[in-house]
């Protein structure tokens, strides 16, 4: 594996640690307002970039490559309504999917056919990513301002369970 290619993956490592972070700073705003469901959304949400970041070390690791981890920056926590962390979900998930971008060319420039197809499923991911919290910007908007449709939100929002990915690739 290439430096460059190898380097990217590293600062994914911290960059998917910090995106959990993010969102259970999301959570604990939603418990703190009493939207549970919301909560538990973002809850799995952070699991889910727990385990991505532990794919990366994982492939990393098996690959030969040294991991270094750096300082995991603080969140933002102060939000001026229920949609504002649905908005900023939905922009971090764009920024995560151009990271992924990145390593992916690094990746093809390389030549590097390994580095490519592990991160297929990243690719793949990102666009579900997107969708769903572009999906839930929608819904917040449509039923959030009425109180019975924020509750009916809110508990569609609690039945969100996890699996987690495999992480022996």
């Amino acid at each position: 594996m290439n430096e460059k290619v190898a380097g990217l993956s590293n600062d994914q490592i911290n960059k998917e640690l910090y995106s959990a972070y993010l969102y259970l700073g999301f959570a604990n705003y939603y418990e703190s307002v009493g939207l549970d469901g919301f909560a538990n959304w973002y809850e799995i949400q952070a699991q889910e970039e727990r385990d991505h970041a532990m794919l990366f070390y994982r492939y990393l690791h098996n690959n030969g490559e040294k991991v270094t981890f750096k300082t995991i920056e603080q969140p933002e926590s102060g939000f001026s309504g229920n949609t504002e962390p649905l908005k900023k979900g939905l922009e971090h998930e764009k920024y995560v999917t151009g990271l992924v971008n990145d390593i992916y060319m690094a990746a093809y420039e390389d030549h590097d056919f390994r580095t490519m197809q592990f991160l297929n499923w990243f690719v793949k991911e990102q666009g579900e990513e997107e969708t769903n919290a572009a999906e839930l910007i929608t819904k917040m908007e449509l039923f959030g301002t009425d109180a019975k449709g924020l509750y009916a939100l809110n508990n569609e929002l609690k039945g969100r369970t996890y699996s987690a990915p495999s992480l022996r690739l």
